[in-house]
Order: structure tokens, then sequence, then C-alpha cells
């Protein structure tokens, strides 16, 4: 299976790039792994309803363009459903099983996401009510999906 992350934005801190590196390895033994990144905008403090959206439309259409044909996308929403572990790698699973060999999960920037990327979403996720920084979210959602791959394979994990 093939999976992609596809961010807005790119990682700054040393931390962060070091642990999505250890669960890139990881997963290497699970999956392809591969992490596309698209420019971010800058967003001023105070930022009108129109900005706002020309924001998000501009990085919209930078994933957009990298979103591959027939993969199935996941994007990340505050609005989305929400999974235990269990229920993640179930889901995982039986994408494997209808023959879906790509996933690309979509993290947006500060903003969230376009509603046309919303809207091009087969599963919007989400791990929160919370708003996270988007570099943690790599590492939270890489975490996840490596958690899933040992649960799918009946390996230990943390609880």
């Amino acid at each position: 299976m093939k999976i992609t992350l596809l961010t807005v934005g790119k990682i700054k801190e040393a931390f962060y790039r070091e642990a999505v590196t250890e669960y890139g390895k990881r997963l290497s033994r699970y999956c392809s792994l591969e992490i596309k990144e698209v420019e971010d905008e800058r967003t001023p403090d105070k930022i009108s309803d129109t900005e706002r959206e020309n924001i998000l439309k501009k990085e919209g259409g930078r994933i957009e363009k990298l979103l591959p044909e027939g993969a199935y996308v996941i994007t990340l929403e505050i609005e989305g459903k929400n999974f235990t572990s269990e229920m993640f790698a179930q889901e995982i699973a039986d994408l494997g099983l209808r023959g879906q060999s790509h996933i690309v999960f979509v993290i947006g920037g500060s903003l969230g996401l376009h509603n046309n990327i919303k809207k091009r979403a087969d599963l919007a996720l989400s791990f929160s009510k919370m708003t996270f920084p988007h570099q943690l979210m790599r590492v939270v959602l890489l975490e996840q999906i490596y958690r899933a791959f040992r649960i799918i394979n009946g390996e230990p994990y943390h609880k």
C-alpha cells in the first residue's frame, strides 16, 4: 500500500522533522510513504473573510494539482469523523481489501482546507475538536498510521 501525506507548509522545527523521519522508517515495513509539501500563504494576524477565502483558495489549488487520480483521499478536519485507533486500523485494512492501494492524507495550513478540497475527500477525519499545529499533526497522524499497521498485523502496541 502507498500512503501519501499532502501537507501545507514545511516543518521548521528539528524535533518535528526527527519524529517524522522516525515514523517514516518504522512505516517502511508496512507501506510506501511519500510526503509532499505545498507552499503555505502568509496569514496576517487580523484577516478579513475575503483574505481568508483567497488564502484557502490558493493553498487548495496547490493541493489539487498534487492529488493523484484514483487515490483514496482522507482530509484532516475538525468537523470530520472520530475513530478509535482500532477503528482507524480497520478502515485502512478495509480499504486494502477493497483494492485501494493508495491513500492520500491531506493536512491543511493554519486556516484549514478550502471547501473544494473538502468536497474531494472520500473521508474527513478528525483527531479532536481542538486545533493543533499542522506540523504536530503530521507526527500524530504518522504515529496513528504506524499504530494502525501494527494492529492490522496483530503486533503489540501501547494502548
